[in-house]
Order: C-alpha cells, then sequence, then structure tokens
C-alpha cells in the first residue's frame, strides 16, 4: 500500500513538473522568439509613421512653418523652433526607433512630442497609444532584433566613458519600472474596457481610449477587462482579445483604432503582465510546490541520459529530452554541430565554416538538464553501463549512439591522401585549399600539359554530394573567376564526374536524374557512367569505362594519358571522393551485430538487441523502419530517429506507454546542380529547375541551426547571385592537416576514426 501511494505520488509530481515545463518554455518561446518579432513589427510601425510625417513637413517647408503658426501652436516656444524640433525628432527619432539604436532616448523624444500634440494640438486615442508605447521603449528598450542588443555587450567592456554606468541604470530601469509599467499598461486597458460597459464619455476620463475600445458581448468584455485589470492569465486574456480583434474589429470602420489595441493586446501576450500582478504571485506558488528539482528529490536521482554525437540525431533527442525528468550529457568530440548538407559551398568558396556550424553549449545554454562534455569515445563497457572516453568513463542508464559516418574507400584507405571526401569542416577547407591552389598552380606552371592536369578536376561518385560539387566547381571555374588569371581562361577547367551505376542520383526517380544530368551538360561537367575507379596516385585516376560511349556522351579519351591495364588514366592534380560512407565503430564498442557498412542492426524501438537501454540513429542504425526498407542516411531520418528515442525514454522514465515501433516517414530527396537547377523528389510531386532550387534553398536555410546562420547564409547567397562573386576563397592550411601518417593504410584509418563522433 506504502509503495503504491509513493508511486502515485512520484507520478503526481512528475506530471506536474512537466506541465510546469512545458509552461516556461511556452512563456519563454513567447517572449524571446514571438515578442522580438512583435517588438521590432511595432518599432517599425511606428517609425514609419513619424517618419513620413517628418518627410512631408520638410518637402513643403512653408506649409509645416505656417501650421505650426496656427494649427497647433507651442506656447512655451517660437513657431520656428517648435517646427525644426518637430521635424527634427520625427526624422531622428524615427530612425532611431526603427533601428533600434538608443532606443530608449528616441522614444522619450518622441513620446515628448506626443504628448504636446495630444496636449495643444487634437486629443486622440492614437496619441495616447503613441505615449504608451513609447513609454514601454524609455523603459524596456528594443528587443532583440535591433542594434541595441547587438551592440550591448560590446558597449559594456568598451574604454568609452561613462559606457558601464549608463547600462547599469538603464539595466535598473528595465528590472525595476518596467514591470511597474507593465502594470500600469494592463490596468489601463482593462479598465478602459470595463468603462465601455458603463458608458462612460471620454470627457470624463480623457486619458482612457474610449472612443477606440473595441466592443464585445457583455460577458466576454466583462471577463477580459476583469482579468487585464487584477493580472490573472494576462497571456491568455491578451492572446483573447487580440484574437476577437482579429476576427471583429479589423472588419469595424474604427480600423487604425483597432490596430493600436490590437498590437497593445500583442505585447502583453508575448510579455505578461510583469511582477506586480497575480500571474506572478500564482507562478512563484507553483515554483514552491513544485521545484525544479522535485522530481530528483522524489527518485533520489535523476537517470542518466548519455548521448553521444551532436549532429542531427544527437541534438534532436537532446532538445525532444527538455521537459523530461533526466539528466543528459551529450558528449561529441568537437564543440560544433555542423549542417553537412552545405558543406559543398564551403569546399567551393561559396560559404565560410561559421555560417554552417553553430557551438553545441550555445544550443544547450536554455536547457537546464542537459550539459555539454568535449571527448573522444573510445568503447562502450555495456557490463557496467559507462561510455569510455580518452581519459576517464561516464556512467548511464540510457545511452544514445548518433556517431554519424565517414568516407568509405572500399577497402582502398592509401587512396585518402589522393581524393579527400566532405564529412567534416576540416575536410571542407581542405577540399578548398585543393581546388584553389590548382588554378594557383596553373598560372604559375609553364609547362600546358601540367596545365591542364592541373585545370582537370575529377569527382568520384555521382550522388547529392557529387553532382552538387561538381555543378560547383564549374560555376567557380566559369562564372567567379573569369577575370582573376592572365595566362589562361578559368572556363578551360575541366570537371570530369565518375558514376560506377548507369545514371547519376541513382536513388533518385530516372526522369529526375536524366534533368539532372542535362543541367550538369550545360554546365559543362563531364559524366562519365558505368565507369569504375582502379587507381588513384598523385598523377591522376584510372578509370575502367564499360558501356560508356553512348551516343552524345564524352569518355574523355582524347584527354587522357595513357592506357594502364584495362582502365584510362586521367591526368588529374585535384580528386575528390563522394563514393560511399562508412558507419562509426559504434557496433564494434559492443560487440553488436552490424551491416557491411558498419551500421548497428536495431530493433523496432532502435534499441541495440539485447540492450534495451542503448539505442543507435542516424548513419549509426541500419533501421528497417521505411516500410521494410532501410531508412536512408538523411537529416529527416536522423532526427525523426533521435526525437522516437526521446519519446521513448521519457516514456519508460515517466511510466507511462512506450512507442514500440519507430516508423520512418520520408519527407523528400533534394540535390542541387549548380546557381539555378535542382532536382527534388517527395513521392507525389516532382520538381526540377528554378522551382526546386528555391524549395531546396528555403528548406537548407530553416534545417540551418541559429538566426546568425541563416541571416548569414542568406546574405552570402543573395551577394553572390548578384555579383558572381565568393568571398571565402581562402587558401588555408596544407595537406598535413588530411595526413598525419602520409603514404600508409593506417594513417588514413587513423584520420577516419576521430571523424565518427558525429551524426
Amino acid at each position: 500500500m506504502d509503495g503504491t501511494a509513493e508511486h502515485l505520488k512520484l507520478m503526481r509530481v512528475q506530471r506536474m513538473a512537466t506541465l510546469r515545463a512545458a509552461l516556461s518554455e511556452i512563456t519563454r518561446l513567447a517572449e524571446r522568439q514571438i515578442g522580438a518579432l512583435v517588438d521590432l513589427l511595432l518599432r517599425l510601425w511606428l517609425g514609419q509613421m513619424f517618419l513620413i510625417s517628418g518627410l512631408l513637413k520638410v518637402a513643403d517647408w512653408p506649409r509645416a512653418l505656417l501650421l505650426a503658426t496656427h494649427e497647433y501652436p507651442v506656447s512655451w516656444l517660437n513657431p520656428v523652433s517648435a517646427a525644426y524640433l518637430g521635424a527634427g525628432i520625427e526624422l531622428i527619432g524615427a530612425l532611431l526607433l526603427m533601428l533600434g539604436l538608443a532606443t530608449r532616448v528616441a522614444a522619450v523624444a518622441l513620446g515628448a512630442l506626443a504628448l504636446v500634440i495630444q496636449l495643444n494640438y487634437r486629443a486622440l486615442d492614437a496619441h495616447l497609444f503613441w505615449i504608451a508605447s513609447f513609454g514601454w521603449y524609455a523603459l524596456r528598450g528594443a528587443g532583440p532584433l535591433s542594434l541595441d542588443h547587438l551592440f550591448a555587450r560590446g558597449l559594456l567592456e568598451s574604454p568609452l566613458p561613462f559606457a558601464n554606468s549608463i547600462i547599469a541604470v538603464l539595466a535598473w530601469l528595465r528590472e525595476h519600472l518596467a514591470p511597474l509599467y507593465q502594470l500600469l499598461l494592463r490596468s489601463w486597458l482593462g479598465i478602459t474596457l470595463l468603462a465601455t460597459l458603463l458608458a462612460w464619455e471620454p470627457q470624463a476620463a480623457p486619458w482612457l481610449p474610449i472612443d477606440s475600445a473595441p466592443f464585445w458581448p457583455f460577458a466576454l468584455q466583462l471577463l477580459l477587462g476583469a482579468l487585464l485589470a487584477l493580472g490573472v492569465a494576462t497571456r491568455l486574456s491578451s492572446f483573447a482579445a487580440a484574437l476577437a480583434l482579429a476576427l471583429t474589429g479589423m472588419m469595424s470602420t474604427a480600423e487604425q483604432g483597432s490596430m493600436y489595441w490590437f498590437t497593445a493586446f500583442a505585447l502583453l501576450t508575448c510579455f505578461g503582465a510583469g511582477r506586480w500582478s497575480l500571474d506572478h504571485v500564482l507562478g512563484a506558488l507553483l515554483a514552491h510546490l513544485w521545484p525544479a528539482d522535485a522530481i530528483a528529490k522524489a527518485q533520489g536521482r535523476l537517470p542518466r541520459v548519455v548521448i553521444v554525437g551532436a549532429g542531427f540525431g544527437g541534438l534532436s533527442c537532446a532538445h525532444a529530452l527538455r521537459h523530461a525528468p533526466v539528466a543528459i550529457t551529450l558528449v561529441d568530440r568537437r564543440n560544433h554541430h555542423l549542417f553537412q548538407p552545405l558543406l559543398y559551398q564551403v569546399a567551393t568558396a561559396s560559404l565560410s565554416p561559421g555560417d554552417i556550424a553553430a557551438p553545441v553549449r550555445g544550443v544547450f545554454r536554455e536547457q537546464a538538464n542537459a550539459r555539454v562534455l568535449l571527448g573522444n569515445v573510445t568503447g562502450v563497457d555495456t557490463v557496467s553501463q559507462e561510455v569510455l572516453l580518452e581519459e576517464s568513463r561516464l556512467p548511464y542508464d540510457y545511452l544514445v549512439l548518433a556517431t554519424g559516418a565517414a568516407h568509405s574507400y572500399f577497402g582502398k584507405d592509401d587512396w585518402e591522401r589522393y581524393a579527400p571526401g566532405l564529412k567534416s569542416v576540416e575536410d571542407a577547407t581542405e577540399v578548398r585549399r585543393r581546388v584553389l591552389l590548382a588554378f594557383e598552380q596553373a598560372e604559375a606552371t609553364e609547362d600546358e600539359q601540367e596545365r591542364r592536369a592541373l585545370l582537370t578536376f575529377l569527382i568520384v561518385g555521382a550522388g547529392p554530394t557529387g553532382v552538387e560539387l561538381a555543378g560547383a566547381i564549374a560555376e567557380l571555374a566559369r562564372l567567379g573567376m573569369e577575370k582573376d588569371f592572365r595566362r589562361f581562361d578559368p572556363a578551360q577547367a575541366r570537371i570530369l564526374l565518375v558514376q560506377a551505376a548507369p545514371r547519376i542520383l541513382p536513388t533518385f526517380p530516372e526522369q529526375l536524374s536524366a534533368r539532372a544530368q542535362s543541367s550538369l551538360d550545360k554546365l559543362g561537367v563531364e559524366v562519365l557512367l558505368n565507369s569504375r575507379v582502379e587507381r588513384i596516385d598523385e598523377r591522376g585516376v584510372v578509370v575502367a569505362a564499360k558501356l560508356n560511349d553512348a551516343p552524345g556522351r564524352r569518355s574523355g579519351a582524347g584527354n587522357s594519358d595513357a592506357r594502364v591495364g584495362g582502365g584510362e588514366r586521367i591526368a588529374a592534380r585535384t580528386v575528390l571522393w563522394a563514393a560511399g560512407v562508412v558507419a562509426s565503430p559504434a557496433a564494434k564498442w559492443m560487440n553488436a551485430a552490424a551491416d557491411s557498412a558498419g551500421r548497428v542492426e536495431v530493433a523496432q524501438d532502435l534499441s541495440v538487441p539485447g540492450m534495451p537501454n542503448v539505442f543507435a540513429v542516424g548513419d549509426t542504425a541500419l533501421s528497417t523502419a521505411w516500410a521494410g526498407q532501410p531508412v536512408p542516411g538523411l537529416a529527416p531520418a536522423a532526427k525523426q530517429g533521435g526525437i522516437f528515442v526521446a519519446r521513448l525514454i521519457s516514456s519508460r522514465v515517466l511510466g507511462r506507454r512506450e512507442p514500440r515501433t519507430f516508423v520512418y516517414r520520408h519527407l523528400g530527396s533534394l540535390a542541387t546542380i549548380g546557381r539555378k537547377a535542382a532536382v527534388a523528389d517527395f513521392g507525389f510531386l516532382r520538381l526540377s529547375g528554378a522551382p526546386a532550387w528555391w524549395l531546396w534553398g528555403l528548406i537548407h536555410i530553416a534545417f540551418l541551426v541559429g538566426m546568425r546562420n541563416r541571416i548569414s547564409v542568406i546574405w552570402d547567397w543573395f551577394w553572390a547571385y548578384l555579383t558572381l562573386r565568393s568571398g571565402t576563397r581562402l587558401i588555408t592550411g596544407g595537406a598535413k592537416n588530411l595526413e598525419p601518417q602520409r603514404g600508409t593504410a593506417a594513417g588514413a584509418a587513423a584520420q577516419t576514426r576521430p571523424r565518427l563522433q558525429s551524426a
């Protein structure tokens, strides 16, 4: 009996703690994401009104002086001074407000101007909302999408006089007076709603926006007004009021007044009632009854979840466990999450590494139950349930392996030093170094034959990575550096794409493969199908072509150096590998069954057979959850697997019914060819050309981690596509970065192993 009661108590604590965590997440999302956008839109809306007014005054200055003299004179200023001061505040203050630069100063000036207009010219509800909005910005400042926010930290550490004191004063205003202002704002709105029920006239309360107040059914207006005035369920009631306005107020004749009310409700929806409210009291009570560590205290300790790999699978799993009563440790040998699908753009000088990578610690900065550990995993002790690091052991109750994959040279590991693959930032910068250095050496050489070899770029493998690399290198040569060299035309560069299969992009429908090949032909890429690479060395590649002489197909025989055995030697100083991958050694760590590519054979719930608390996701796992077919090694597959495992662990910890079977939902396949063509296969929809390219770009930007990376990539693409210039054509590093033990299979294998701890 006692055990049952204790279990029920624990379940109740878990449910309440989970509910409180979910509410906190919603609050954080409302304030930091949606609130930032509302803040920006409101600043832009208010700023443009004053900016247009100022521009109209400057454009017709005699009329502005006439109005300042007779229409709205200010008793304590002469008309000329009033006109200059008003126009200056409107122009400068509006620009500063829109940019979010010196926002508080601009808000005070504009608020004073609005107050003068209300008192000396004409009393309107719009002016009252102007004053209220500028008071909000004067005390709180601009949100994250502002120059103030961008410069704040730098100013704090700068040698500018009084910078620290000014920032400290502004922080005090935000901390102590902004909550009081939130009290006044919601009380002002709530009392106005109640005043309309009492049929007050504007003359009875000139500082209440009664004229523009919405009119709803009596019960609704009474309830919303009371809740706002008291500060109870403020976000919910404000959202309901904004929704009611959207459904009714926007269609009324008082559209401008409704917009002001809508923006006021939007602010309260995002930022809440503030400290001086019953909402705050109730929140403090809940925190006291169910503190953040309530589950840990009830259980004695939290279950330990160790996730190896900070790729898509690992990050998705850790993020999905943010509300679960577990202690998460995320281990990776690198400190950043890498968006691998855009690595080829780093390799071809279109993007910089920082554009497609995000520090893992920054991603989990706000997730209290997760810690990040930089370390190199060397094994797993499944008996003692510990992950083995180079110098320590990490105990676990649940283990998630999301360790990704590395290049596979099909037993020819010595080829790696001549043909690097593309799986890490180091790989991408090495490929960029080799590609750009080839052009530099072609400019310097006196040997025409050597120049042709230097300007020959051969990519092995025509999957998405190989196709994207070939197209990007072709455009770099033909469009990106046409006036950079004097002794040769970069457009003379020869790009070959070697594929062992009878068509490129073999996982795509045949029709899309044909369109992709047509796009490559237009870029001048030579596609060698049914061709097998037999040898790679410092001089080039030996390719055995069997059925490659179809009509219209360029075999490259005219540029070969010689016949070698049954193959054809192609002199190419830059060879890139995109032909295959091999999974991490996770299967060997646990002596688990694996396929020929090293992927761990997992059960229907992605657990390792015989180890119900060990899971593998992404490229690490061999799962037949795609209607009986192996799940592809794509980012969406890794994310879906990570989320499924997180749901299973959370359900198991909370004593709920566990999801039994992972089902992969294929979201589609995409590949891009150059700057304006792509192919996309969604099963029910197949696209190619420009529409597929736009879709490819939008999806890849959405998958990037962090707003800064998204904005940076958009800007880099925009600049490159308009100017045909790449801003990251830097030659850095050297061959030793990729070849720790040059020329030996052991060295190549040693280089392959460290890459394997990110999904």
